[in-house]
């Protein structure tokens, strides 16, 4: 366990850069903070405990993880001034964990791919992470455009699902040279005149699902290759639904054609 006192200790401007995405690249870390994070079979470069917390925290992991834990894991303790810095939570659990960003690999035999063009919103992004999770949709692709999925605020909304899907950040070029040559039926979420209801969603053996961003919706390119234009109807008088609410009607929706499919 190693105590730290002063901001001009490497250690600290290490983790405080990891608040930058182009320092989480340089790096290869990311931070997730909450003692949750520590539940998920991942072990951290860093645990980071604040100093006021630190015997609290130190007992909640010897319990949970077992004495051993702190031999064979690198502990920071920070002064409570230099926590402050680090943390993004205005009430702090007083833990922030550094983990090596994993290597994505999308498996192209699966039947399900969710693609997000440009979501910028970090809440947004990290829900729907969530979700494809839970639905167990395990393969994404991140278009150029959307929030860096290692934000912070991206992070904490997954609620550790990040660490159970797989998500790979092309090109929109790339996105679409993939999806043709792996041959999806490529079904594009949109409100325009053309589309038809979620529910009359006929899928194939290998489907790519895309939403878009919550300003634009969906680029050009990707309406201009759709095999099928779907929307989520309008009952009363809002404009449109957020992407993190679409995307869960949607997804469960798949889902359940799906299983459906399986028992016939």
């Amino acid at each position: 366990m190693e105590w730290i006192q002063s901001k001009d200790n490497s250690i600290f401007k290490k983790l405080k850069k990891l608040k930058q995405k182009k320092y989480r690249e340089e790096y290869n870390l990311f931070l997730a903070e909450g003692f949750k994070f520590l539940q998920f079979n991942i072990t951290p470069e860093y645990i980071i405990l604040k100093s006021s917390f630190e015997k609290k925290l130190s007992q909640m992991i010897e319990e949970k993880m077992g004495a051993s834990f702190f031999e064979n894991n690198k502990i920071i303790v920070l002064e409570e001034k230099l926590f402050n810095e680090l943390t993004s939570q205005e009430n702090s659990q007083g833990i922030i964990l550094a983990y090596k960003i994993k290597n994505n690999n999308i498996t192209p035999s699966n039947n399900i791919l969710v693609i997000l063009d440009r979501i910028t919103d970090p809440g947004n992004m990290g829900t729907i992470l969530r979700l494809c999770d839970s639905v167990g949709f395990k393969d994404l692709i991140l278009v150029h455009g959307s929030v860096d999925v290692y934000n912070e605020k991206v992070v904490r909304s997954t609620m550790g699902s990040i660490f159970e899907v797989n998500f790979n950040c092309w090109t929109e070029k790339e996105t679409i040279d993939f999806i043709k040559k792996e041959n999806y039926q490529i079904n594009v979420t949109t409100l325009s005149s053309d589309s038809v209801s979620y529910n009359k969603l006929v899928l194939s053996k290998k489907n790519a699902i895309i939403f878009g961003s919550e300003g634009d919706g969906v680029s050009q390119s990707f309406l201009e290759i759709a095999d099928k234009k779907i929307n989520i109807p309008i009952y009363g008088s809002a404009e449109s639904l957020n992407v993190g609410v679409a995307s869960g009607i949607i997804l469960y929706k798949v889902r359940e054609i799906l299983e459906n499919d399986e028992k016939l």
